[in-house]
C-alpha cells in the first residue's frame, strides 16, 4: 500500500536530521500536528500546513503526499481534498488540447479480464463490510486498470470488459456518495452508465441507474429520483415466468428507489405501492436460484430487504409505533449488503428515541458503533438521533455513548 502523509513526513524529516521540534519551529507548524501526523493518529492535514512543512524541508510538497484513505474513511475534517486525489484522478482524468490523458502511459499490458474481475470483487467484499479505507485504496488502480483493458480488448472481449468497468464505476461512484462526495459520484456513474450502454448489459445498467437514484436522494432532488427510478422501471419490466435472478432484482432495486424518494415527497400511497410491487420479485427470486457475477447489490435484494424498505418508509412518514411493528418482520442481520442492514437499525433506533425509550435507542446506537464506526461517521442520521436523545434525557450520557456522539460529529 502507499505511505501516508504521516510516514513520508517522518521519513523525509529523518533524513534532514531535523527533530520534530525544530521541524515545527521552521514552519510555525505545532509539534502536536507534526507528532499526529507520524505516529498516524491523524492521517490529513490542510494543504497550506503540507506547503510550510514542505517549505521547512526543502522538498516539493508532492513529496509528502501519501495515502490518505484512512482519513476519508474516518471522515477527519481536513482531509478533503487530498485524501480523494487518487480516485479523482482515477475517475475524473484530465486531457490536455490534443485529447491524451496526462497520466503516465502503461507500460505493460492490463491484466486478464478474471484477474480484474476478483480485484473488483474483493473491492466489494471491503465496501460491503464497512471497511472504506480499503475500498478507497483498491478502487483508484483497479479503475485505471479496468479501462486500459476495455480499450485495449478485441471485438469479441469489449462487451466483457466494457462490463467490467461499468461495474467499476458504479462501486466507485457508491463508495463516493457514502464519503459525500457527491458531484464526483456523479461524474463515475455518469461514466459506469456509458461502459453499461456500449457493453449492452441492461442489468448492469439498470442497477447504476438506482446508483443515481440513491445520488439524487441524497442531494435533496426527489422528483428527479422517483422520475428516473420509475422510467427505467417501466423499461425493463421483466416477465416474472421466464426473468432471471438479476432481471427482477435490478427491478426490485428500482422500484425501492422509487418509494423511497415518493415516501420523502410526502406521497406514501406511492411509495407503499412500489414496495409491494418490489415484493413480489423478491418472492419470485426465493424460489430459484441466483446466479453468480453480479455485485452484491443485486445478489443483496430479497424479501429482508424489502421489508426494511418498509420500515424505513414508515420512519419517514413520521410513525414509530409502525416502525417498531414492521421491524419485528425483518429477521435478525447483518445482510449481505451491511449498509442496508445497518440503514435500517438506524430507523429502529430513531422510532426509539421518538418514543422516548432512550435505552433502547441507546443500545442500537452503540451496536452500530461497535459494528459499523465507519459507516456510522459518515450518516447525519445518526448525530440526529444522538441530539433527539441528549435532549430528552435528564442524565447525563454514558460514557460509551459520548464516545458515540463525538464519532457522528454531535458536540455534548
Amino acid at each position: 500500500m502507499k505511505p501516508t502523509t504521516g510516514e513520508n513526513l517522518a521519513r523525509i524529516r529523518r533524513q534532514s536530521t531535523l527533530t520534530q521540534e525544530q521541524l515545527a519551529e521552521r514552519a510555525s507548524v505545532s509539534v502536536e500536528t507534526i507528532r499526529k501526523l507520524e505516529q498516524g493518529t491523524r492521517e490529513s492535514a490542510r494543504l497550506d500546513t503540507l506547503h510550510a512543512l514542505a517549505r521547512a524541508l526543502g522538498v516539493p510538497t508532492t513529496a509528502l503526499l501519501g495515502d490518505a484513505s484512512q482519513a476519508a474513511a474516518r471522515g477527519e475534517p481536513d482531509h478533503r481534498p487530498l485524501s480523494l486525489a487518487a480516485i479523482r484522478r482515477a475517475v475524473a482524468p484530465v486531457y490536455g488540447l490534443t485529447g491524451t490523458p496526462l497520466a503516465p502511459p502503461v507500460d505493460e499490458p492490463p491484466a486478464a479480464l478474471d484477474v480484474l474481475r476478483a480485484r473488483l470483487r474483493a473491492a466489494d467484499r471491503a465496501y460491503q463490510s464497512n471497511d472504506y479505507a480499503r475500498a478507497l485504496a483498491d478502487l483508484p488502480p483497479l479503475l485505471l486498470d479496468v479501462r486500459a483493458a476495455a480499450q485495449l480488448a478485441d471485438e469479441a472481449d469489449r462487451p466483457t470488459a466494457l462490463t467490467v468497468l461499468a461495474r467499476t464505476q458504479h462501486l466507485t461512484g457508491n463508495l463516493l456518495i457514502q464519503l459525500r462526495a457527491g458531484d464526483l459520484a456523479q461524474t463515475a456513474l455518469s461514466g459506469a452508465l456509458d461502459a453499461a450502454r456500449l457493453s449492452g448489459d441492461q442489468v448492469v445498467a439498470a442497477t447504476v441507474i438506482q446508483g443515481m437514484t440513491w445520488l439524487l436522494l441524497r442531494q435533496g432532488r426527489l422528483a428527479e429520483a422517483a422520475e428516473l427510478a420509475v422510467a427505467t422501471a417501466d423499461q425493463i419490466e421483466p416477465r416474472f415466468s421466464r426473468a432471471a435472478p438479476a432481471e427482477l432484482a435490478a427491478w426490485g432495486w428500482l422500484l425501492m428507489g422509487a418509494a423511497a424518494a415518493y415516501a420523502r415527497d410526502n406521497q406514501p400511497d406511492q411509495a407503499v405501492e412500489l414496495v409491494d410491487a418490489a415484493a413480489a420479485a423478491a418472492v419470485r427470486i426465493g424460489e430459484r436460484e441466483p446466479e453468480p457475477g453480479h455485485l452484491m447489490m443485486v445478489g443483496g435484494f430479497d424479501t429482508a430487504r424489502v421489508q426494511m424498505q418498509r420500515v424505513e418508509t414508515a420512519a419517514v412518514a413520521g410513525d414509530a409505533g409502525r416502525v417498531l411493528e414492521l421491524a419485528e418482520l425483518v429477521p435478525p442481520g447483518p445482510t449481505a449488503v451491511a449498509s442496508s442492514w445497518q440503514r435500517h437499525r438506524l430507523d429502529v433506533a430513531w422510532a426509539y428515541a421518538d418514543r422516548r425509550q432512550y435505552g433502547d435507542a441507546e443500545g442500537v446506537l452503540l451496536e452500530l458503533g461497535a459494528t459499523a464506526p465507519a459507516w456510522l461517521r459518515h450518516q447525519r442520521y445518526a448525530r440526529d438521533i444522538v441530539q433527539t436523545i441528549a435532549a430528552g434525557r435528564r442524565r447525563a450520557m454514558s460514557t460509551r455513548m459520548a464516545e458515540l456522539a463525538s464519532l457522528v460529529g454531535y458536540e455534548l
